[in-house]
């Protein structure tokens, strides 16, 4: 059944599922705040600093007008950056007159109250004005989607039937979604294997080679696992799509924002110079402080996380730093 969806942010992946449920046939409106790029997008159809070599189908309209994008919607998309989720979310509640389903695609936590994204929706956007939430994720890259390559995701929510309408609105030939009812451990995989996609970055711009890179992302997700059980979430989730899956994809591709990032720290660039260059936001930077902090207040062992967060909060040397992760008391695994 064809539904009008509102996605809410105009950058690469919210452009990429745009298209997702554009081609499935729904009317989709994509809400942004910059005015340049929402004239590129319905003038010219393209999204260049996002998406370069990519047409957005002219189907797709663009608005910077809020009310307008709500309008008789059916569902909200939530692609907005985790530090922008709470303000985005206080100006939609604001405007809804009746319950929508949200959805959310963002990875991250936000800083100082370590929540998780749909804990900031549902703090924000009243019970009245909610069917339910629902975290689509899992290893995929905007860039991939948009050429309609295949990808397999997630939609998590404690409502089951609200996973399986999310499920039904983005399923196609080469878009698969699978539902899970825990919804912690899907966000916290989301959002921690960003910490461990920038170490890997590091680790190839350092030169190291496949074996060092093995090592970082499975201890990695131990360290993802560890927390996310102290948290409440399944062991097992982290084991599916929007753990181990969504960890490999970041750790072993150019695409990842997080793994770039890392490369540059590699190379000898200080972060401001990474962020700047980037030129876009790089959530694994913040989560790792967020994270970082959860874990000193809950007495939980993340020596990669603290290591990380030592090379972006104080400077440290990476090489130094990795080095010194090698040199730790040997342990059983």
């Amino acid at each position: 059944m064809k539904k009008t969806i509102t996605v809410l942010g105009a950058g690469s992946w919210g452009t990429a599922l745009a298209t997702v449920l554009q081609a499935n046939g729904h009317i989709v409106r994509l809400w942004g705040n910059n005015t340049k790029q929402i004239k590129e997008i319905n003038e010219k159809h393209t999204n260049t600093h996002y998406l370069k070599n990519f047409t957005v189908p002219k189907e797709i309209k663009a608005t910077v007008d809020l009310k307008e994008a709500l309008a008789d919607t059916d569902a909200i998309l939530f692609v907005v950056p985790t530090g922008a989720m709470r303000s985005v979310a206080q100006q939609v509640q604001a405007l809804l007159t009746e319950p929508k389903l949200i959805i959310h695609a963002s990875k991250g936590l936000e800083q100082n109250t370590y929540l998780r994204i749909s804990e900031i929706l549902s703090e924000e956007i009243p019970a009245a004005k909610r069917k339910a939430i629902v975290a689509l994720s899992g290893p995929s890259h905007a860039e991939e989607v948009a050429k309609k390559d295949l990808t397999t995701i997630t939609a998590a929510s404690t409502d089951s039937k609200a996973a399986i309408e999310v499920q039904e609105l983005f399923m196609n030939d080469y878009f698969r979604v699978y539902t899970n009812k825990d919804i912690v451990g899907v966000e916290l995989g989301a959002a921690l294997k960003n910490i461990i996609a920038i170490g890997a970055g590091a680790l190839h711009g350092l030169g190291f080679g496949d074996n060092a890179k093995a090592a970082l992302m499975t201890r990695g997700l131990a360290e993802i696992s560890r927390l996310g059980v102290a948290f409440g979430a399944d062991p097992i989730t982290f084991l599916g799509l929007s753990g181990v899956g969504d960890l490999i994809v970041t750790c072993t591709s150019i695409h990842s924002r997080n793994w770039r990032a890392g490369n540059m720290l590699g190379k000898g660039k200080n972060l401001d110079t990474v962020l700047d260059e980037m030129g876009m936001i790089v959530e694994g930077v913040y989560t790792t402080k967020a994270v970082y902090e959860m874990a000193q207040e809950k007495e939980i062992d993340m020596p990669i996380t603290t290591a990380i967060y030592n090379v972006l909060y104080k400077d440290a040397d990476v090489k130094d730093t990795v080095l010194k992760l090698m040199q730790r008391e040997g342990k059983s695994e």
